[in-house]
């Protein structure tokens, strides 16, 4: 899995549309929650993906805990651990979600790929 930091998203001035998906009052994925799946997936850690991401510790247990009560079952299961301590791992589900969210962003960008490219003729 492909983890992405937030330096993925516009670079070099580059436009690029953002999909959240809201559920009542809560935003339950976004590009910085499938990232932080998609970092936590690669590390087993919730910390250590949060330090990949330059996100605290606080933030990413925040995420985490909003997108577990977004969705019918958690994203993210916490392991207790021995002498090394616990660590994290993205549920099946939480694969799921985040590979659909991708293909959702992807289609989302093709579809206005020809307004971006008229919205950037207004930037500087």
């Amino acid at each position: 899995m492909t983890v992405r930091t937030p330096s993925d998203t516009a670079t070099s001035g580059e436009l690029k549309p953002q999909l959240r998906i809201s559920f009542r009052k809560s935003i339950a994925m976004g590009p910085g929650k499938a990232a932080l799946l998609e970092a936590i997936a690669a590390t087993g850690s919730i910390s250590a993906a949060a330090r990949q991401l330059a996100m605290s510790y606080r933030r990413a247990w925040l995420l985490v805990g909003t997108m577990n009560s977004c969705f019918k079952s958690p994203l993210v299961e916490t392991l207790t651990g021995g002498a090394r301590g616990g660590g994290a791992q993205v549920t099946p589900l939480g694969l799921d979600v985040v590979q659909r969210y991708r293909a959702m962003e992807k289609k989302a960008g093709e579809s206005v790929s020809r307004e971006m490219a008229d919205f950037s003729e207004l930037m500087r």
